[in-house]
């Protein structure tokens, strides 16, 4: 019996395989093992919309997102340009015209 990787997402050592995919039991998670061994070590982000984000692209929020420690939020709407990706929970560093450097989530922007 070929021993199978651990789930991507909750790391759980569980997963079974169903067809062309494996799966994990206690998240739900399905993924294809050839994507994962071509992609591993690479950073990937996604916007809301499913779309892989990479540096240097252009953003637009969309839904208001309060700042802490300033009274105005940024708008949806809001183009941001020349994002830089980072590992975590914020995991999109970039400038906004009148607020500065700030970290977005990118579940929050879509690709403009």
């Amino acid at each position: 019996m070929t021993e199978l990787p651990p789930c991507p997402q909750c790391k759980s050592n569980y997963t079974y395989q169903m067809d062309d995919l494996l799966a994990c039991p206690e998240c739900g998670h399905e993924w294809n093992v050839e994507e994962t061994a071509t992609t591993s070590g690479e950073l990937v982000v996604k916007d809301c919309n499913g779309n892989i984000l990479q540096n240097g692209d252009s953003v637009v929020t969309i839904k208001n997102l309060p700042v802490k420690g300033i009274a105005q939020s940024i708008k949806a709407g809001t183009k941001v340009r020349n994002i830089r990706l980072t590992d975590g929970d914020h995991n999109i560093d970039c400038k906004i015209d009148g607020f500065g450097a700030m970290a977005l989530k990118s579940e929050f922007v879509k690709k403009a």
